[in-house]
Protein backbone atom coordinates (compact mmCIF):
# COMPACT_ATOMS: atom_id res chain seq x y z
CA UNK A 1 0.00 0.00 0.00
CA UNK A 2 2.01 3.00 -1.22
CA UNK A 3 -0.80 5.69 -1.67
CA UNK A 4 -1.39 8.25 1.15
CA UNK A 5 -4.18 9.35 2.50
CA UNK A 6 -5.53 11.97 4.62
CA UNK A 7 -8.37 10.92 6.64
CA UNK A 8 -9.32 7.44 7.05
CA UNK A 9 -12.16 5.50 8.26
CA UNK A 10 -12.57 2.20 9.88
CA UNK A 11 -15.84 0.78 10.87
CA UNK A 12 -16.99 -2.27 12.99
CA UNK A 13 -18.66 -3.71 15.88
CA UNK A 14 -15.27 -5.50 17.42
CA UNK A 15 -17.27 -7.54 18.97
CA UNK A 16 -14.76 -8.64 20.73
CA UNK A 17 -12.06 -6.78 19.59
CA UNK A 18 -9.61 -9.16 18.15
CA UNK A 19 -6.07 -9.45 15.88
CA UNK A 20 -8.10 -8.83 12.73
CA UNK A 21 -9.29 -6.26 13.65
CA UNK A 22 -5.86 -4.85 15.05
CA UNK A 23 -4.29 -5.42 11.63
CA UNK A 24 -7.30 -3.29 9.81
CA UNK A 25 -6.92 -0.37 12.12
CA UNK A 26 -3.03 -0.21 12.15
CA UNK A 27 -2.98 -0.81 8.33
CA UNK A 28 -4.97 2.40 8.39
CA UNK A 29 -2.98 4.45 10.32
CA UNK A 30 0.25 3.59 8.12
CA UNK A 31 -1.71 4.71 4.87
CA UNK A 32 -3.58 7.94 6.76
CA UNK A 33 -2.40 10.97 8.47
CA UNK A 34 -5.47 10.78 10.47
CA UNK A 35 -8.12 7.68 11.47
CA UNK A 36 -11.19 7.91 12.90
CA UNK A 37 -12.64 4.04 13.84
CA UNK A 38 -16.30 3.77 14.26
CA UNK A 39 -17.80 1.27 16.56
CA UNK A 40 -21.09 0.31 15.66
CA UNK A 41 -23.65 -2.10 17.84
CA UNK A 42 -26.79 -2.85 18.03
CA UNK A 43 -29.53 -2.70 20.83
CA UNK A 44 -29.34 -6.89 21.31
CA UNK A 45 -26.00 -7.14 21.79
CA UNK A 46 -24.57 -7.97 25.35
CA UNK A 47 -20.91 -5.90 25.29
CA UNK A 48 -21.87 -2.46 25.98
CA UNK A 49 -20.53 -0.05 22.71
CA UNK A 50 -19.39 2.51 25.89
CA UNK A 51 -16.84 -0.75 26.72
CA UNK A 52 -15.78 -1.98 22.92
CA UNK A 53 -14.75 2.11 22.21
CA UNK A 54 -12.42 2.19 25.58
CA UNK A 55 -10.79 -1.67 24.15
CA UNK A 56 -10.32 0.14 21.41
CA UNK A 57 -8.79 3.68 22.71
CA UNK A 58 -6.38 1.28 25.05
CA UNK A 59 -5.32 -0.90 22.19
CA UNK A 60 -4.83 1.92 19.41
CA UNK A 61 -4.21 5.18 21.58
CA UNK A 62 -3.28 7.76 18.56
CA UNK A 63 -6.88 7.39 16.46
CA UNK A 64 -10.03 9.07 17.08
CA UNK A 65 -12.91 6.60 18.25
CA UNK A 66 -16.17 7.41 18.18
CA UNK A 67 -19.06 5.53 18.77
CA UNK A 68 -22.86 5.01 18.31
CA UNK A 69 -26.29 2.82 18.28
CA UNK A 70 -26.84 1.55 14.92
CA UNK A 71 -30.39 -0.22 14.68
CA UNK A 72 -31.06 -0.30 10.88
CA UNK A 73 -31.51 -3.81 9.32
CA UNK A 74 -28.01 -4.83 7.76
CA UNK A 75 -29.42 -5.57 4.13
CA UNK A 76 -27.10 -5.39 1.55
CA UNK A 77 -29.94 -5.17 -0.83
CA UNK A 78 -31.82 -1.94 -0.05
CA UNK A 79 -31.09 1.41 -0.69
CA UNK A 80 -33.08 2.45 2.70
CA UNK A 81 -30.97 0.38 4.67
CA UNK A 82 -27.44 1.74 2.58
CA UNK A 83 -29.18 5.16 3.29
CA UNK A 84 -29.47 4.64 6.97
CA UNK A 85 -26.42 2.98 7.67
CA UNK A 86 -24.21 5.94 5.74
CA UNK A 87 -25.64 8.40 7.03
CA UNK A 88 -24.76 8.16 10.22
CA UNK A 89 -21.15 6.43 9.39
CA UNK A 90 -20.95 10.34 7.63
CA UNK A 91 -22.32 12.16 10.85
CA UNK A 92 -19.87 10.36 12.77
CA UNK A 93 -16.82 10.20 11.16
CA UNK A 94 -17.14 14.59 11.42
CA UNK A 95 -15.31 15.45 8.05
CA UNK A 96 -14.80 14.13 4.50
CA UNK A 97 -13.59 10.56 4.39
CA UNK A 98 -10.41 9.90 1.97
CA UNK A 99 -10.45 6.14 2.22
CA UNK A 100 -12.41 3.22 3.82
CA UNK A 101 -10.57 0.19 5.59
CA UNK A 102 -12.44 -2.91 5.23
CA UNK A 103 -11.79 -6.59 4.84
CA UNK A 104 -15.06 -7.18 3.65
CA UNK A 105 -16.46 -6.29 0.49
CA UNK A 106 -18.87 -4.03 1.83
CA UNK A 107 -16.51 -1.53 1.85
CA UNK A 108 -16.52 -1.11 -1.98
CA UNK A 109 -19.77 -0.07 -1.51
CA UNK A 110 -19.58 2.13 1.37
CA UNK A 111 -16.57 3.67 -0.04
CA UNK A 112 -18.78 4.60 -2.91
CA UNK A 113 -21.33 6.54 -0.76
CA UNK A 114 -18.56 8.38 1.62
CA UNK A 115 -16.86 9.70 -2.28
CA UNK A 116 -13.97 8.08 -1.05
CA UNK A 117 -11.36 5.10 -1.90
CA UNK A 118 -11.92 1.61 -0.85
CA UNK A 119 -8.72 -0.13 0.69
CA UNK A 120 -9.20 -4.00 1.04
CA UNK A 121 -7.30 -5.36 4.23
CA UNK A 122 -6.56 -8.88 4.59
CA UNK A 123 -9.07 -9.93 1.61
CA UNK A 124 -10.10 -13.39 2.47
CA UNK A 125 -8.52 -13.24 5.68
CA UNK A 126 -5.44 -14.89 4.92
CA UNK A 127 -3.17 -12.95 7.06
CA UNK A 128 -5.59 -13.32 10.25
CA UNK A 129 -7.99 -16.19 9.63
CA UNK A 130 -10.61 -14.97 12.46
CA UNK A 131 -13.89 -13.59 12.65
CA UNK A 132 -15.91 -12.17 15.70
CA UNK A 133 -18.47 -14.77 14.39
CA UNK A 134 -16.06 -17.59 15.17
CA UNK A 135 -14.82 -16.08 18.19
CA UNK A 136 -18.12 -15.34 19.78
CA UNK A 137 -19.07 -19.06 19.59
CA UNK A 138 -15.95 -20.28 20.68
CA UNK A 139 -13.95 -17.67 22.52
CA UNK A 140 -12.16 -19.74 24.99
CA UNK A 141 -10.74 -21.09 21.78
CA UNK A 142 -9.70 -17.76 20.08
CA UNK A 143 -8.79 -16.57 23.60
CA UNK A 144 -5.46 -15.78 21.87
CA UNK A 145 -6.73 -13.98 19.15
CA UNK A 146 -8.34 -11.36 21.59
CA UNK A 147 -6.92 -7.80 22.13
CA UNK A 148 -5.46 -7.46 25.94
CA UNK A 149 -8.40 -5.01 27.06
CA UNK A 150 -11.15 -7.52 25.64
CA UNK A 151 -9.18 -10.26 27.34
CA UNK A 152 -9.57 -8.21 30.79
CA UNK A 153 -13.16 -7.78 30.08
CA UNK A 154 -14.23 -10.97 29.52
CA UNK A 155 -12.06 -12.85 32.18
CA UNK A 156 -14.16 -14.13 34.49
CA UNK A 157 -12.68 -13.35 38.42
CA UNK A 158 -12.90 -16.61 41.21
CA UNK A 159 -12.50 -15.13 44.65
CA UNK A 160 -11.46 -17.47 47.03
CA UNK A 161 -11.96 -15.65 50.80
CA UNK A 162 -12.59 -16.68 54.19
CA UNK A 163 -11.38 -16.27 57.74
CA UNK A 164 -8.28 -16.62 58.85
CA UNK A 165 -6.64 -19.90 58.60
CA UNK A 166 -9.34 -21.84 56.37
CA UNK A 167 -6.82 -22.64 53.71
CA UNK A 168 -7.85 -19.75 51.34
CA UNK A 169 -4.19 -19.13 49.81
CA UNK A 170 -4.23 -23.02 49.47
CA UNK A 171 -7.22 -23.24 47.19
CA UNK A 172 -6.59 -20.76 45.66
CA UNK A 173 -3.16 -21.53 44.67
CA UNK A 174 -4.87 -25.23 43.87
CA UNK A 175 -7.96 -23.85 41.88
CA UNK A 176 -5.28 -22.10 39.37
CA UNK A 177 -2.95 -24.84 39.17
CA UNK A 178 -6.54 -27.30 37.95
CA UNK A 179 -7.41 -24.38 35.86
CA UNK A 180 -4.08 -23.64 34.39
CA UNK A 181 -4.52 -20.28 34.95
CA UNK A 182 -2.51 -17.67 37.05
CA UNK A 183 -3.87 -16.19 40.93
CA UNK A 184 -3.37 -13.12 42.59
CA UNK A 185 -2.30 -13.25 45.97
CA UNK A 186 -3.46 -11.46 49.12
CA UNK A 187 -1.76 -7.90 48.99
CA UNK A 188 -3.19 -7.08 52.43
CA UNK A 189 -0.94 -9.73 53.56
CA UNK A 190 2.15 -8.44 52.10
CA UNK A 191 1.49 -4.73 53.55
CA UNK A 192 0.53 -6.37 57.01
CA UNK A 193 4.10 -6.92 56.88
CA UNK A 194 5.95 -3.84 55.63
CA UNK A 195 3.57 -0.96 56.98
CA UNK A 196 4.90 1.19 59.66
CA UNK A 197 4.63 -0.45 63.03
CA UNK A 198 4.10 -3.87 61.47
CA UNK A 199 1.15 -6.18 62.76
CA UNK A 200 1.32 -3.89 66.30
CA UNK A 201 0.39 -0.83 65.15
CA UNK A 202 -3.05 0.46 64.98
CA UNK A 203 -5.03 0.21 61.37
CA UNK A 204 -6.27 3.26 59.93
CA UNK A 205 -9.08 3.26 57.93
CA UNK A 206 -7.57 4.95 55.07
CA UNK A 207 -4.75 2.24 54.60
CA UNK A 208 -7.91 -0.44 53.24
CA UNK A 209 -7.90 2.33 50.52
CA UNK A 210 -4.39 1.68 49.41
CA UNK A 211 -4.68 -2.11 49.68
CA UNK A 212 -7.74 -2.10 47.41
CA UNK A 213 -6.34 -0.23 45.49
CA UNK A 214 -3.25 -2.46 45.16
CA UNK A 215 -5.22 -5.21 44.55
CA UNK A 216 -7.53 -3.98 41.89
CA UNK A 217 -4.27 -3.04 40.31
CA UNK A 218 -2.74 -6.39 40.39
CA UNK A 219 -5.77 -8.25 38.97
CA UNK A 220 -6.50 -5.63 36.01
CA UNK A 221 -2.58 -6.61 35.16
CA UNK A 222 -3.38 -10.10 35.07
CA UNK A 223 -6.52 -10.20 33.73
CA UNK A 224 -4.70 -8.44 30.71
CA UNK A 225 -2.50 -11.90 30.06
CA UNK A 226 -4.35 -14.64 31.71
CA UNK A 227 -4.10 -17.57 28.56
CA UNK A 228 -7.06 -18.87 29.28
CA UNK A 229 -10.32 -16.81 30.25
CA UNK A 230 -10.21 -17.29 34.22
CA UNK A 231 -8.00 -15.50 37.02
CA UNK A 232 -8.01 -16.77 40.36
CA UNK A 233 -8.14 -14.69 43.26
CA UNK A 234 -6.60 -14.79 47.13
CA UNK A 235 -9.33 -12.11 48.43
CA UNK A 236 -10.79 -8.80 47.15
CA UNK A 237 -12.75 -5.58 47.73
CA UNK A 238 -15.76 -7.63 49.06
CA UNK A 239 -13.55 -8.92 52.13
CA UNK A 240 -11.33 -5.69 52.67
CA UNK A 241 -14.20 -4.32 53.59
CA UNK A 242 -15.01 -6.92 56.20
CA UNK A 243 -10.84 -7.21 57.57
CA UNK A 244 -11.65 -2.92 57.62
CA UNK A 245 -14.33 -3.89 60.16
CA UNK A 246 -12.57 -6.37 62.54
CA UNK A 247 -9.41 -3.88 62.62
CA UNK A 248 -10.71 -0.51 62.49
CA UNK A 249 -14.11 -1.40 63.99
CA UNK A 250 -16.62 -0.03 62.05
CA UNK A 251 -18.14 0.00 58.15
CA UNK A 252 -16.09 1.59 56.01
CA UNK A 253 -19.73 2.78 53.03
CA UNK A 254 -16.93 3.68 50.22
CA UNK A 255 -15.42 0.32 50.50
CA UNK A 256 -18.51 -1.20 50.37
CA UNK A 257 -19.40 0.78 47.31
CA UNK A 258 -16.27 -0.26 45.60
CA UNK A 259 -16.94 -3.88 46.40
CA UNK A 260 -20.75 -3.47 44.40
CA UNK A 261 -19.23 -1.64 41.67
CA UNK A 262 -16.53 -4.88 41.17
CA UNK A 263 -17.90 -8.22 41.38
CA UNK A 264 -16.62 -10.87 40.53
CA UNK A 265 -18.30 -13.74 38.69
CA UNK A 266 -18.14 -16.47 41.56
CA UNK A 267 -16.87 -15.91 45.63
CA UNK A 268 -16.04 -19.21 47.00
CA UNK A 269 -15.53 -19.10 50.79
CA UNK A 270 -13.48 -21.68 52.73
CA UNK A 271 -14.94 -23.62 55.60
CA UNK A 272 -13.67 -23.51 58.77
CA UNK A 273 -13.33 -26.75 59.61
CA UNK A 274 -10.08 -27.44 59.04
CA UNK A 275 -7.11 -26.83 62.01
CA UNK A 276 -6.62 -23.52 62.77
CA UNK A 277 -2.39 -23.08 62.46
CA UNK A 278 -0.90 -19.72 63.88
CA UNK A 279 1.82 -18.38 61.19
CA UNK A 280 2.76 -15.51 63.64
CA UNK A 281 0.28 -12.99 61.99
CA UNK A 282 -3.03 -15.00 62.86
CA UNK A 283 -5.42 -12.81 65.38
CA UNK A 284 -6.20 -16.76 66.72
CA UNK A 285 -8.79 -19.48 66.87
CA UNK A 286 -11.30 -17.43 69.33
CA UNK A 287 -11.97 -14.93 66.57
CA UNK A 288 -12.58 -17.52 63.62
CA UNK A 289 -15.94 -18.78 63.93
CA UNK A 290 -16.99 -15.35 64.81
CA UNK A 291 -15.37 -14.02 61.18
CA UNK A 292 -16.71 -16.98 59.92
CA UNK A 293 -20.05 -16.24 60.21
CA UNK A 294 -19.44 -12.57 59.52
CA UNK A 295 -18.45 -13.48 55.54
CA UNK A 296 -21.15 -16.07 55.32
CA UNK A 297 -23.71 -13.21 56.00
CA UNK A 298 -21.99 -10.48 54.33
CA UNK A 299 -21.90 -12.65 51.03
CA UNK A 300 -25.44 -13.81 51.21
CA UNK A 301 -26.29 -9.97 51.42
CA UNK A 302 -24.64 -9.33 47.79
CA UNK A 303 -25.52 -10.02 44.34
CA UNK A 304 -22.42 -12.17 43.48
CA UNK A 305 -23.37 -16.40 43.37
CA UNK A 306 -21.39 -17.94 46.09
CA UNK A 307 -20.43 -21.49 47.60
CA UNK A 308 -18.83 -22.44 50.59
CA UNK A 309 -16.26 -25.62 50.60
CA UNK A 310 -15.47 -27.89 53.14
CA UNK A 311 -13.26 -30.76 53.02
CA UNK A 312 -9.41 -31.55 52.39
CA UNK A 313 -8.02 -29.67 49.45
CA UNK A 314 -8.95 -32.26 46.66
CA UNK A 315 -12.57 -32.29 48.07
CA UNK A 316 -12.93 -28.46 47.90
CA UNK A 317 -11.23 -28.28 44.20
CA UNK A 318 -14.18 -30.67 43.02
CA UNK A 319 -16.90 -28.30 45.02
CA UNK A 320 -15.65 -25.12 43.41
CA UNK A 321 -15.03 -26.55 39.53
CA UNK A 322 -18.72 -27.20 38.48
CA UNK A 323 -19.69 -23.55 39.73
CA UNK A 324 -16.48 -22.30 38.59
CA UNK A 325 -17.62 -23.43 35.04
CA UNK A 326 -20.73 -22.52 34.45
CA UNK A 327 -19.54 -18.79 36.18
CA UNK A 328 -16.83 -19.27 33.01
CA UNK A 329 -19.39 -19.98 30.61
CA UNK A 330 -22.20 -17.45 31.31
CA UNK A 331 -19.52 -14.95 31.14
CA UNK A 332 -18.32 -15.65 27.76
CA UNK A 333 -21.86 -15.71 26.16
CA UNK A 334 -22.75 -13.24 23.81
CA UNK A 335 -26.36 -12.34 21.84
CA UNK A 336 -26.39 -12.86 18.80
CA UNK A 337 -25.86 -9.25 16.17
CA UNK A 338 -28.14 -8.20 13.99
CA UNK A 339 -26.09 -9.39 10.45
CA UNK A 340 -27.44 -12.82 9.33
CA UNK A 341 -30.66 -12.25 10.45
CA UNK A 342 -34.00 -11.91 8.14
CA UNK A 343 -34.59 -8.47 7.82
CA UNK A 344 -38.13 -8.78 10.16
CA UNK A 345 -36.56 -10.96 12.87
CA UNK A 346 -34.18 -8.21 13.11
CA UNK A 347 -36.40 -4.89 13.32
CA UNK A 348 -38.71 -7.70 15.83
CA UNK A 349 -35.59 -8.24 17.72
CA UNK A 350 -34.50 -4.73 18.06
CA UNK A 351 -38.03 -3.77 18.83
CA UNK A 352 -38.30 -6.35 22.00
CA UNK A 353 -34.98 -5.26 23.31
CA UNK A 354 -36.11 -1.53 23.47
CA UNK A 355 -39.75 -2.76 24.85
CA UNK A 356 -37.64 -4.18 27.78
Amino acid sequence: MSERFGHGLVIGKFYPLHAGHAHLITSAVRACDRVTVEVLGSSVESIPLEARAAWVREEHPTVRVVSALDDAPVDFESDAAWDAHTALIAALAGAPVDAVFTSDRYGAELARRLDAEWVQVDAGRRLNPVSGTAVRADPAAHWHELAPAARAHLASRIVVLGAESTGTTTLATALAAELDTAWIPEYGREYSEIREGGLTAPWRSDEFDLVVDRQLALEMEALRRVSVPVLVCDTDVLATTIWHERYVGYAAPRLAARAAAHRPELYVLTGDEIPFVQDGMRDGEHLRRDMQERFRTVLAAQDAPWLEVRGDVAARVAQALPAIDAAVRARLGFTAPLEGQPVPEQEARVAAVRAG
